[in-house]
């Protein structure tokens, strides 16, 4: 197989699911779900997927679907460490590795047939059986000459496939997939394309560049360009440095009318949204505030500020009047989010004339303690008397209130806090 270039997608199937699956044998061939603790599907294992259940679907309805279903609270510790030997294994391989999300990745192996002695597919196979052995799940994985092509390949053969699409193939691939399935494409491009009567990949691929550059912006003049076979996308191999905005979101259990509880729950996104800000030396220009009712309606407002900041305090002061505009009593609310939006750096901030330069240092003197006493005791040793109530009940109560099993499972010398990185261990289906 000739390729210009070599791009491996590595996608891992239904991921959540089955790193519980794989570290609790007796969960095999059963219909696994997580998100126990938010009442919605948050992954589901292809037993489960066969029976129809789809992700965010409520989980009432998933029983009258699937009366055996396995319900679990997602462990998001364990998929972590899982998540990072997968990325480990496939370094092994080769060191140009994107970390694209928690359950895929890129890896580019151009060149690499000497020195891992094979051609391309046989290296991808190698990846793949080393995977699917060392971690106990399967991973599908898709083979071609850009990030797009390999995208496309590693979703053919779901579950556990591996489909290379060299470049006098593409057009066969594109010809069955419709356009809203390409990366990037969304349900308002989709519908634009619509109007010129493009439909599927194919039929874009084939529309002529002075098209496609006059009609459309510069990230679908590159995707149209990657769909050529032309790898313009580089991949990413450094660690996240920055961010465009940063955003927390958490749901709760159950659901509450009381304007103190829910303000608490928004105040404790805050403060985790600004920690992860200042972690990243940055500031927000401005927040949105979200509340999500129990019949999944959502509220939305924006607020902006005087200057650019990532001390907790001001954010919660800015957005306490607007949530008090957006909250009413009469609706139970499930869950608060923030979005910090317009981020820069908080190295050079322009103080405007009415504020306290000196107010102001020692803000940032008093949030870098706080910062350092979390690194060393634990993200939430110290909190904003406003997170209280969040921070005083446990997140979810009753059924949903239930907690991954290695969270109970402290070895020697483990804290609730501070545990090590095992995340494999043996369970009982309850």
């Amino acid at each position: 197989m000739h390729l210009p270039r070599a791009i491996l997608h590595v996608d891992a199937d239904a991921f959540f699911a089955a790193c519980e699956q794989s570290r609790n044998p007796a969960l095999q061939g059963k219909p696994v779900i997580t998100g126990k603790e938010r009442g919605i599907v948050a992954s589901m294992s292809y037993e489960a997927k066969a029976r129809g259940v789809t992700r965010a679907m409520r989980l009432h309805e998933v029983r009258k679907l699937c009366p055996n279903a396995v319900f679990l609270p997602s462990d998001y510790e364990t998929y972590s460490l899982l998540s990072m030997r997968m990325f480990a294994i496939v370094r092994r391989f080769t060191p140009v590795v994107e970390e694209y999300s928690i359950d895929e990745c890129f890896a580019d192996i151009t060149g690499m047939q000497r020195s891992l002695r094979g051609s391309y597919q046989t290296i991808a196979e190698r990846i793949k059986q080393t995977l699917d052995r060392e971690l106990g799940f399967t991973f599908s994985l898709g083979l071609g000459p850009s990030k797009v092509i390999a995208k496309i390949g590693s979703k053919w053969k779901k579950p556990s496939g591996l489909t290379c699409i060299p470049g006098h193939d593409i057009h066969h691939y594109l010809a069955e997939l419709p356009v809203h399935k390409l990366w990037g494409i969304g349900a308002q491009t989709t519908a634009y394309l619509a109007k010129y009567r493009i439909f599927t990949a194919l039929e874009f691929a084939r529309k002529s560049e002075n098209w496609i550059t006059r009609y459309l912006t510069k990230p679908f003049v590159e995707l149209w360009q990657e769909l050529q076979g032309r790898s313009l996308l580089q991949l990413e191999t450094r660690p996240k440095e920055s961010y465009q905005s940063i955003q927390k979101f958490k749901t709760f259990s159950p659901p509450s009318q009381d304007r103190g509880f829910v303000f608490a729950q928004l105040s404790k996104n805050i403060e985790n949204a600004c920690m992860k800000a200042r972690r990243y030396h940055l500031a927000a220009r401005g927040a949105t505030c979200l509340l999500r009712t129990q019949d999944f309606r959502d509220t939305g407002l924006e607020v902006r500020f005087t200057r650019p900041t990532a001390f907790s305090h001001e954010v919660i002061r800015a957005l306490r009047p607007i949530f008090d505009e957006m909250f009413h009593s009469k609706y139970s609310y499930r869950s608060t989010g923030i979005v910090l939006f317009k981020l820069q750096s908080d190295e050079v901030i322009q103080l405007t004339l009415f504020d306290p330069p000196m107010q102001i240092e020692k803000y940032q003197r008093v949030y870098r303690a706080v910062d350092d006493l979390r690194r060393r005791y634990g993200k939430h040793t110290v909190f904003l008397g406003s997170s209280f109530d969040a921070h005083a009940f446990t997140q979810h109560v009753g059924e949903r209130g239930d907690a991954p099993e290695r969270k109970a499972l402290l070895l020697k010398g483990e804290t609730p806090r501070k545990r090590l990185g095992l995340p494999m261990f043996l369970g009982n289906v309850k």
